[in-house]
């Protein structure tokens, strides 16, 4: 195995004048915390641990005990456990994850699911020894279910390490995994458990491939399919440390430091856990896939000696640097085959009501606004509860039976955030997207990301709608009122997409092949000419030529397209191109990103909230609230629950469908 650390044995090493350093910096009143932290950092666990013996025989006393008394706090947890043994650390972190009352399931998802054969034997042989317990015992007595039975499974440390791949083996595997799920009501857990727990990460490689020409989507959304709760984390995280080790980690570092506050046990786990591993390409694979690097996401989110010291694990800042890692091409390259392969099956959360009857609805809908106050109740129960189709229909009934027009009714009984929501609700899919990008352009101030976010992930039929629902509406066209409240290069990016003339169709290899390289010989021209050469590909290509352009702009210029775009471009220009790579790769994870966005921090962007959750309820808000679950670690339902109130959540909930 070669290790792609960024601690590395020290040269020249001596471990007394290193103990005695050490005890010089913690001598008399206070301590000298840089010293620690400079020296611990810049050692090798196995030379920490000759440390540890000199210290002793110098001393007499114990180096652990001597740094607990002197650090305090998180730096001190840092510290701490940088000076264990990899394998009493992993026992450390297993055995604090399941003592107590409540489990922390994710770490034991995590070591259990990254760690090899070797690393789990030494784990469960320190754990007897610092406890005097067995690790599989305890595990047993605080877990449940299939959750437990994978653990049971990996805790063997008995993955086939061969190497050897049976092609035989690989098609029934994969269709055994078909089998036990997709294909047949309820799920086979055992079949999951049994391959994905044994055979050896080249062979499953292998099987991924079959499952996906099999079932036409990628085994990670099956197991969203399929399975639920924390068994489906942990097969997850099997299954993505099977594709990646380094990614897996990325991705756990990102959830560590996201939003408010900072998981740090997690934070300092991995740090020290990977340091000595593959940190370097842990580092890139965070910054291919956030767009941002390891170091300067630590630098934004924690602060003092601990920053510091994380700092020093981390070992650098690739933000500073422009090209990838041989491992990271390869999985930059391996995401966007993937991204291609993937049929991913889209679900709405909003369906036709089974015995709709549109003149009984109108009924109801009437009596819950007529006479004094309003039963919004009810006007919630109908209104999202139906489809779009549903709704017309209403909406006919309502004015054929009542000689009313409802939705005035309902502009005059309703109010404020609801009252746009259950309109947006009532209105067609090109009335609304015609109506939002109205409110984008109309008073002082443009809301860019609106016309961005809609143009960059219509189709172009839902664009030739909604141009024909705009001057229906407002007497001018759609075009005309772009480029009267928009300039420069991001005016013509936008004008080229209202055009929804985007061509359709499959990848042409030869023609993506030409397409990457003058995406990538642009990058050496004018910003200018760049720009033109980008929206001249970008804003015309079919979306399945796209992902193939993009993975080939891996192979020819050893970057992410992405990573160029933020690195390269600026403002407007930047967002556009980067939310149609983002539609490119994944559109329920661009979305995903959105709804974060609007309800993040301090107040929340109610009308993103309500543009996202009213035009994806009958297309792919399923696939949203699992992406957004996947990267935020916290459900959609959640974040709408605690970010808005009263009927207007209770409507949100509604389309929302779900708590995952």
């Amino acid at each position: 195995m070669v290790f792609r650390g960024t601690i590395t044995d020290a040269a020249n090493f001596d471990p007394s004048v290193d103990a005695e350093t050490l005890y010089n910096a913690m001598k008399g009143i206070g301590s000298d915390k840089e010293a620690i932290l400079d020296l611990i950092t810049s050692r090798s666990n196995a030379q920490r641990q000759e440390i540890i013996t000199a210290y002793k025989s110098s001393f007499g006393q114990d180096l652990i005990e001597d740094l607990k008394y002197e650090l305090t706090g998180k730096f001190e947890r840092l510290i701490v456990s940088l000076m264990r043994t990899p394998a009493y650390h992993d026992a450390k972190e297993i055995h604090d994850a399941i003592k107590g009352v409540g489990t922390n399931e994710r770490c034991l998802i995590e070591v259990l699911a990254s760690r090899n054969n070797r690393q789990i034997h030494e784990m469960v042989a320190a754990y007897k020894d610092a406890y005097g317990r067995d690790m599989e015992e305890d595990v047993i007595g605080d877990t449940s279910g299939h959750f437990k039975k994978m653990l049971v499974v990996l805790l063997q440390g008995t993955r086939d390490e061969s190497g050897v791949v049976d092609a035989d083996l690989v098609q029934q595997d994969a269709q055994d995994l078909y089998s036990a799920g997709e294909e047949q009501w309820g799920t086979d857990e055992a079949k999951f458990i049994m391959i994905l727990g044994n055979r050896s990460v080249t062979h499953l490689h292998l099987v991924f491939e079959a499952y996906e020409a099999i079932a036409e989507m990628s085994i990670e959304d099956s197991i969203k399919h399929e399975l639920s709760g924390d068994f489906e984390r942990l097969m997850l995280a099997v299954v993505q440390c099977i594709r990646s080790v380094p990614m897996f980690f990325a991705r756990r570092l990102y959830k560590s430091m996201k939003g408010l506050g900072t998981a740090d046990n997690t934070l300092i786990r991995i740090m020290i856990s990977r340091s000595e591993i593959d940190m370097l390409d842990i580092r890139e694979c965070f910054r291919l896939r956030y767009e941002k690097s390891l170091y300067n996401m630590i630098k934004d989110d924690t602060s003092g000696d601990y920053k510091r010291t994380l700092l020093n694990l981390c070992g650098g800042d690739d933000d500073l640097a422009g090209e990838f890692f041989p491992e990271a091409a390869q999985i930059a390259y391996k995401m966007w085959e993937l991204s291609a392969m993937t049929k991913v099956q889209l679900r709405p959360t909003v369906r036709p009501a089974s015995n709709f009857d549109p003149a009984a609805d109108a009924q109801a809908l009437r009596k819950a606004m007529k006479g004094f106050g309003t039963d919004e109740d009810a006007i919630i129960d109908i209104v999202a509860n139906r489809s779009n189709a549903q709704r017309q229909e209403i909406r006919k009934a309502f004015k054929s039976l009542l000689g009313r027009d409802l939705m005035k009714d309902l502009k005059s009984e309703l109010s404020k955030n609801l009252e746009r929501l259950i309109i947006g609700l009532m209105l067609t899919p090109a009335e609304f997207d015609a109506k939002m990008m109205r409110k984008a352009m109309e008073g002082a101030g443009t809301d860019e990301h609106a016309l961005i976010e809609i143009l960059a992930t219509r189709s172009n039929e839902q664009i030739h709608a909604m141009n024909a629902a705009y001057q229906s509406a407002y007497k001018t066209s759609l075009e005309e009122a772009i480029q009267s409240d928009t300039s420069g290069h991001f005016c013509r990016i936008l004008v080229s997409l209202v055009q929804g003339a985007r061509e359709e169709g499959p990848a042409d290899v030869e023609r993506a092949n030409t397409d990457a390289q003058e995406l990538a010989s642009s990058c050496n021209a004018d910003s200018d000419d760049m720009e033109m050469k980008f929206m001249s590909i970008l804003c015309t290509r079919s979306f399945p030529h796209l992902r193939k352009v993009f993975q080939e702009f891996v192979r020819c210029s050893n970057k992410d397209i992405e990573q160029i775009i933020k690195k390269e471009m600026s403002g407007d220009v930047k967002n556009s191109f980067y939310a149609i790579v983002r539609s490119v790769k994944n559109q329920p994870s661009y979305f995903a990103d959105r709804l974060y966005k609007a309800m993040k921090g301090l107040g929340t962007d109610d009308r993103a909230l309500i543009r996202i959750m009213v035009s994806r309820s009958e297309v792919d808000l399923f696939n949203i609230r699992k992406e957004f679950k996947e990267t935020y670690d916290s459900s959609l339902h959640e974040f709408i629950q605690g970010d808005t109130s009263g009927d207007y959540r209770k409507t949100l909930l509604v389309l929302c469908g779900g708590e995952d």
